[in-house]
């Protein structure tokens, strides 16, 4: 496993990662969430869906101020055109519509739709050489919390294969203080965010604030960054955050984190507000499961009282369903004011870089 908190992706000099090796124990944290509090270092792979499962290293390595040296291993990924998507163009307007009569309802004010896209890749367990594509990610699409976790299944213990790219940070602990920073709203580069994005990440924003609020001491919900614009690979988001200082009975004891993923998750820029209904029409409008997609992907290090946490957006995962299949999802989120056309063309934009670099040419084959 190896995680990297790089923000020179967006503009900054400071990197650091850490790298673990061989995990010692496995807990589903949706059972045993107190587990995360009590001391170790956990790697921690959730789903969309709610399976939170998280594995504790007792050999683990901090590196600050350079990157891991580079294999040079060759990534062998799926021919291009054999990408399948959950929802076609049709089947995702048609989503869209949908949604707006929700909206137009009353039922919901904004629903994040997303399609999974697939290809087969066969591979022997525990899959595909994930540094490779890792490597491929940080040289073609660099991001801040990049990731690769790879965890062989051992007897009942599960295993996790995942490599991300993802800008989105959705929870950062450090002692009392925790920070979460939505990203809602994306324009290709120079493109300028139309009012729907703004308002669409307010009320995220206010969504988050919501959800900390339930593990904050009372007074210290702050919103320090509220509609920035941030540069990334191909690409402008719009990004505010939330910052909190844990009560004190919430502050790394046995139920602190029990109560923060009851109150945060799934992470609200990737469901919608109210959360509950957006959900509901998640439900209903996906045909596929998410997975790690949208879900949660970091570590935890209780014994430091600090924790990383992305958003598992700009992501891949392979399992060994029908031969080997790797998958990437990608999706908009719809408000009132959405267009389905438009909605459409930006899952097309988030995923159309990080589709080219998984994926080998015929020249490179």
């Amino acid at each position: 496993m190896s995680w990297t908190d790089d923000p020179r992706a967006e503009g900054s000099a400071a990197f650091r990662t850490v790298r673990a090796f061989e995990p010692v124990e496995h807990v589903d944290v949706a059972r045993n969430p107190e587990a995360l509090a009590r001391g170790g270092f956990w790697v921690v792979v959730a789903t969309f869906e709610g399976a939170v499962d998280a594995w504790r290293f007792a050999r683990v390595e901090h590196h600050d101020g350079s990157t891991e040296p580079l294999s040079g291993r060759a990534w062998r990924g799926p021919d291009s055109a054999a990408w399948e998507t959950s929802l076609d163009e049709a089947a995702y307007r048609d989503g869209v519509e949908r949604i707006r009569n929700d909206i137009r309802e009353g039922d919901v004010y904004q629903v994040n739709l997303c399609r999974v896209l697939s290809a087969s890749l066969p591979a022997t367990p525990p899959g595909p050489d994930a540094v490779a594509l890792a490597e491929r990610l940080a040289s073609g699409n660099p991001a801040r919390y990049a990731a690769r976790i790879v965890i062989p299944a051992r007897g009942a213990m599960p295993g996790a294969w995942v490599v991300s790219a993802s800008p989105e940070r959705f929870l950062s602990v450090d002692g009392d203080t925790v920070h979460s920073s939505p990203i809602k709203g994306t324009a290709a580069p120079g493109e300028p965010m139309l009012p729907k994005d703004e308002a669409e990440n307010i009320m995220i924003t206010d969504l988050i604030r919501n959800d900390l609020a339930r593990v904050a001491r009372p007074g210290t919900v702050a919103v320090p960054e509220l509609l920035a614009l941030h540069a990334h690979p191909g690409l402008t988001h719009l990004q505010s955050t939330v910052r909190i200082t844990l009560a004190e009975e919430f502050d790394w004891t046995e139920a602190m984190w029990g109560a923060i993923l009851a109150g945060t998750f799934p992470p609200g820029s990737v469901s919608g507000a109210p959360k509950s209904s957006a959900l509901r029409i998640i439900t209903r409008e996906e045909p596929v499961a998410r997975g790690p997609y949208c879900g949660a992907i970091g570590w935890v290090d209780a014994d430091a009282k600090r924790a990383e946490l992305a958003v598992g957006i700009r992501t891949f995962w392979w399992d060994d369903a029908s031969q080997g299949t790797l998958r990437f999802g990608t999706g908009a989120g719809i408000t009132w004011g959405s267009e389905p056309q438009a909605e459409w063309a930006e899952t097309q934009l988030k995923a159309r870089r990080l589709i080219a670099l998984a994926s080998t040419s015929t020249m490179e084959q």
